[in-house]
């Protein structure tokens, strides 16, 4: 039998997770893929241009230079807080798009590969979710007549 939290642990729980400290990680964390991965095709930008000729996206060159200059300047709003919504929400709408593009399970023969493409997909749906939360929570703390945080 599992008790319910007691109102201490709530309110530890609460100023733990509520922290600026713990939001900050926590959206660099949610943000992780949208930094590590621009990164990565800065660093391979030949790698990038591969990546986008592999998923039909051409001219490769300005859709690979489109997604680093998206991917980091949607997580810079994120984490900064500055149009957190308009970030998340951007991010969100990208990864749907990115997963219908890329994880393509249902045309793939049954296997390891099918199985692997398929957990990453749904992953993915629950990472877009996320975004529309932190959307969602962002909207609700801000006036939107004043852009005032209440």
């Amino acid at each position: 039998m599992t008790l319910p939290p007691t109102d201490t642990m709530r309110s530890q729980a609460a100023r733990l997770i509520g922290s600026p400290v713990t939001r900050t990680l926590s959206l660099l964390a949610l943000c992780a893929a949208y930094i590590q991965g621009p990164l990565t095709k800065i660093l391979d930008f030949d790698g990038a241009l591969a990546e986008m000729d592999h998923f039909g996206l051409h001219p490769a060159g300005f859709f690979a230079l489109t997604v680093i200059a998206f991917e980091l300047t949607a997580s810079a709003m994120v984490v900064s807080g500055v149009l957190r919504w308009a970030g998340a929400l951007a991010l969100a709408g990208f990864t749907l798009l990115a997963t219908l593009i890329a994880l393509r399970f249902w045309e793939m023969a049954p296997g390891m590969a099918r199985m692997m493409a398929t957990n990453a997909f749904f992953e993915h749906l629950g990472l877009a979710g996320a975004f529309v939360l932190v959307a969602a929570r962002d909207l609700d703390t801000t006036n939107l007549t004043t852009g005032a945080r209440t």
